[in-house]
């Protein structure tokens, strides 16, 4: 049978057609194949492995995991208790001497080993420099108010009336509800040791019992050291040990205690932990440091209790750094975790 041009057109069109159908067909079962192959091939992350993966990753990143499922929710939760587990961060504030004084804020992750610029609302912006007492109390003194920040990141900023008495280096230290400003007076002042007590509930300032006399050469946050609880602050000499404590409550003064319990220490600090007292010391001279020694205090009578520990010969000299000499440390403390460091300029060494 013969046929047109036309109809043999038509054939041909429908071999190719059918032709063409069966190969798109055949490719798309090939791949099809392939991928359940390859799916089979897979091995799933999970259980110790994932979390063992997990262990290595910064904490700032192990937030959006917690959203990828609820297995890996589980892992990250998992693996933060048992493997790294997170420890208290250095929150590091940094302040310009020139105009208009910008402040930075950077907190330092020791699980990751990292550090981070944290953006925070600014505090006011005065000559007056930004200061803090190794707790989570930030302030600036000015002699038209006197500014506070108390959370963790300092998200908010207080702004009260001034202490009656005009100071340049007071201590500042943050006890129960109440803030303690005591010494640090200008030359023309009355009274070098006068102390004021702010009570946060009512918003009011109260003049109270000076310092005790011996602290008259001190009474500033350059040569005190100072540690507070809930209900005491503690003020030791940095040079000598002499140490006072003072309950705003009664608004009575204790001491001085003599807390050197090693003749050799030549420089000590101290902080709190809980409702402890601890105190870190250099041993030996400035120019030969023999040891850095930490210890714990108990008791209204501030007795020693215990050594806690040394500090390694070799991170004595990394905290000296370049210098060769170590005449004194500055020491922060949170949740049992100690960072030791010195101030070399706008420097420190950690």
């Amino acid at each position: 049978m013969l046929l047109s041009c036309l109809e043999m057109e038509r054939v041909y069109h429908s071999i190719v057609s059918t032709r063409i159908n069966y190969v798109t067909a055949q490719n798309c079962n090939n791949l099809k194949m392939a991928e359940e192959q390859k799916k089979e091939e897979e091995v799933a992350i999970h259980g110790d492995v994932l979390e063992t993966i997990l262990s290595y990753v910064p904490l700032i990143n192990l937030l959006p995991a917690c959203f990828v499922s609820k297995t890996w929710n589980a892992a990250v939760s998992s693996s933060l208790s048992r493997f790294n587990k997170p420890k208290p961060w250095l929150l590091v504030h940094t302040q310009s001497i020139r105009r208009p004084h910008a402040t930075a804020f950077f907190a330092y992750d020791p699980r990751s080993d990292i550090w981070l610029r944290i953006n925070q609302k600014q505090p006011p912006q005065h000559v007056s420099p930004l200061r803090s007492s190794n707790s989570t109390l930030l302030h600036v003194l000015h002699p038209s108010n006197f500014s506070f920040s108390i959370d963790p990141f300092h998200l908010t900023w207080h702004h009260v009336n001034p202490p009656a008495v005009w100071r340049l280096d007071p201590i500042v230290a943050m006890v129960g509800p109440r803030i303690v400003v005591a010494g640090g007076a200008c030359d023309f002042e009355d009274d070098p040791l006068a102390v004021e007590i702010y009570d946060i509930s009512t918003r009011t300032w109260e003049r109270t019992e000076s310092m005790p006399a011996t602290l008259k050469d001190s009474a500033s946050s350059t040569w005190l050291s100072i540690a507070a609880n809930t209900r005491t602050v503690f003020m030791m000499e940095q040079s000598t040990g002499v140490t006072h404590s003072f309950n705003p409550d009664s608004k009575t003064w204790y001491g001085p205690f003599d807390l050197r319990p090693d003749r050799s220490i030549y420089f000590s600090v101290i902080t709190c932990v809980g409702g402890n007292l601890i105190m870190l010391g250099l041993l030996g001279d400035a120019e030969d440091v023999n040891y850095v020694k930490v210890w714990e205090l108990n008791g209204e009578s501030l007795e020693f209790g215990k050594e806690i520990g040394v500090m390694p010969t070799e991170l004595v000299e990394k905290l000296k750094g370049e210098g060769t000499s170590l005449n004194s440390v500055r020491v922060s403390c949170m949740g049992g975790f100690f960072y030791i460091y010195i101030i070399l300029g706008s420097l420190g060494n950690w």
